[in-house]
């Protein structure tokens, strides 16, 4: 059976118990998308987006969005502050290390518990 290589490679984190207050923090945030990218080797077509949730009127959606344009895809963050939880997906054309990233967000959000699940995109793009 033949392989073919994927089009691209998808890294999502869930992360539990984050560490009190990153949920809300929005220069944390743009600097984790801002670094991130150099750490892993990627290139930026933009500088990061982070937005905050309207909590009045989304009281349950309390927290933060952002994302960042790469020439080789993109990285996003969401954050729920009422639980401390964050979900990062980092998709990309290029391989890079799912060890770095994981490390990073350690080292950034100091969660109790994650949760990593990867997926191989575009399986028959090059066939």
């Amino acid at each position: 059976m033949r392989r073919t290589k994927p089009f691209g490679y998808q890294l999502m984190l869930d992360l539990y118990g984050c560490n009190h207050g990153v949920c809300d923090d929005m220069d944390l945030c743009y600097d984790f998308l801002s670094e991130l990218v150099g750490f892993i080797g990627m290139h930026k077509q933009s500088e990061p987006t982070v937005v905050r949730t309207d909590h009045r009127r989304f009281p349950d959606k309390k927290g933060l969005s952002g994302w960042v344009a790469l020439v080789e895809s993109g990285i996003q963050i969401h954050t729920l502050s009422l639980k401390n939880f964050i979900t990062i997906d980092v998709y990309s054309c290029r391989k890079f290390s799912r060890k770095k990233v994981v490390k990073f967000v350690r080292r950034y959000f100091g969660p109790q518990n994650m949760d990593e699940q990867f997926v191989f995109r575009g399986r028959k793009y090059f066939s």
